[in-house]
């Protein structure tokens, strides 16, 4: 035993009068229970024994500790924790907890579980003693603690220490990366004004095909096809919607049906997008550093790559004056490129992007500007979370030019609602306008053809 970890004796939390039977392997079995190994119960179960732990050790003599010393350390406690809590687990499972434990006591404490819980998309810390999940779109709290404030901290700095950044009074605000890729937002004291808050935004390891969206309800085949065909076309795209409607998702969706032979270069302020190409340059733009310096904006990055002989270019988010240089990209042989923006309607995300060409400076008229927006965005497609958690994409509308000074839209398909389920699951449709895209003339030359009642308003999707 490495006593120099422990703080000072502590009994395992009260257990429950269940009939416990030990075997010679130091597993407890318990006749009348059953617990699933990678179930609820079994994170429930780990949550408790992190929380049971972290109050009987030094956390920070843990921090220069290898796992073996912590295994050494904590099996007799976590066994003597699984005996007075009457859990059934084997052998075993009983080492599976006690590497796992050390795992999150190496790692990022006790939301380590959630990190690999493939199930949760978002995990939300608000302060050290409220943890929140996103599951399948719902947000639900969580039974996670830290064990005060400076345990969150020591878990933050944890974070922000690998990527060579700080977090602190003078800096109350930070972005980076965890090493699976998962996005990260923190923000402290004081701007923080009830203690640490952190956003982690998880990704998944396999990317979702526009199929795969299609089994989630998320879309349907006639409206994959016209992406298909638009994405192999080189019709450039513009994907709509609110913060976690799926818009990252769909893109990386969207590129899996980019050609393999051509070269594509990412540009994006923290790097989430998993294009499966072989072929892709990945930039990332850069905060300034203490000092204020250093600092690489997307718009830096759009300019560069245009120098890098890219095929498409694809721009994870547009926020700001960047929209200026996306949009003479699209207008200057690189067709076919991609980029995501926050609105609410396909209108909406066209005013917004005018609005974010306008910050770049340029000495363009509003006129001027529509018209770069109408002849470089062929598709905007609005995704929404609805309030059943799902996701969908509610609207494909195509830009057909201009009329007088507004930007035409046409939308061919959309979601329609009709009724809210007993459970609260949103009752729809997916429906054709029964317009028909004008360039499907133009890419009916390229091989490129549409199921007969593809736009028919009549036919169920």
């Amino acid at each position: 035993m490495l006593g120099r970890f422990i703080k000072g004796p502590s009994e395992p939390r009260a257990p429950q009068s269940v009939a416990v039977v030990a075997t010679s392997n130091g597993a407890a079995v318990v006749p009348a229970a059953d617990i699933e190994p990678h179930g609820d119960d079994f994170l429930t179960l780990k949550v408790e024994l992190h929380r049971h732990l972290i109050d009987r050790f030094n956390l920070t003599a843990l921090e220069s500790a290898s796992k073996d010393e912590i295994l050494n350390e904590i099996r007799p406690i976590v066994r003597e924790f699984v005996r007075h809590r009457s859990v059934p687990l084997n052998a075993r499972e009983l080492d599976q907890l006690t590497s796992d434990t050390a795992d999150e006591m190496l790692g990022l404490g006790p939301i380590e579980p959630l990190l690999k819980d493939d199930s949760i998309a978002d995990i939300l810390i608000n302060t050290h003693n409220r943890v929140f999940i996103e599951r399948r779109g719902v947000i639900e709290e969580t039974a996670i603690r830290f064990r005060d404030e400076a345990h969150l901290l020591r878990v933050i700095n944890k974070i922000v220490s690998a990527i060579g950044r700080r977090v602190d009074e003078s800096a109350p605000m930070v972005d980076a990366r965890l090493e699976d890729g998962s996005r990260v937002n923190i923000a402290v004291r004081p701007i923080s004004v009830d203690g640490p808050l952190v956003s982690i935004r998880k990704f998944s390891k396999n990317p979702y095909s526009l199929e795969r969206l299609m089994a989630f309800n998320s879309i349907r085949q006639p409206m994959i096809d016209l992406l298909r065909i638009a994405v192999q076309a080189r019709k450039s795209i513009l994907v709509s919607g609110g913060t976690g409607s799926g818009k990252t998702t769909l893109l990386n969706a969207l590129s899996s049906y980019i050609p393999a032979k051509e070269r594509l270069i990412t540009i994006e302020d923290a790097a989430e997008l998993q294009l499966q190409q072989p072929h892709v340059g990945r930039l990332e733009t850069r905060p300034p550093n203490v000092e204020g310096k250093g600092e690489v904006r997307q718009r830096e990055l759009l300019k560069n790559a245009l120098r890098m002989r890219p095929d498409r270019i694809i721009v994870g988010e547009v926020r700001g004056e960047e929209a200026f240089d996306m949009l003479q990209a699209m207008n200057t042989g690189h067709e076919g490129s991609m980029t995501t923006i926050h609105a609410n309607t396909p209108r909406d995300a066209v005013s917004r992007l005018e609005q974010m060409v306008g910050m770049a400076g340029m000495p363009m008229t509003n006129d001027s500007i529509r018209a770069q927006i109408a002849s470089a965005i062929d598709i905007i497609v609005q995704t929404q979370r609805l309030s059943d958690g799902g996701r969908r994409v509610v609207s494909i509308s195509e830009l057909t030019g201009m009329e007088g000074n507004v930007v035409q839209l046409q939308e061919i398909y959309h979601f329609v609602r009709r009724d809210v389920g007993a459970d609260g699951t949103i009752v729809g449709d997916f429906r054709a306008t029964g317009v028909r895209p004008r360039f499907a003339q133009e890419v009916a030359t390229l091989g490129h053809h549409f199921a007969k009642d593809a736009f028919n308003p009549q036919v169920p999707l």
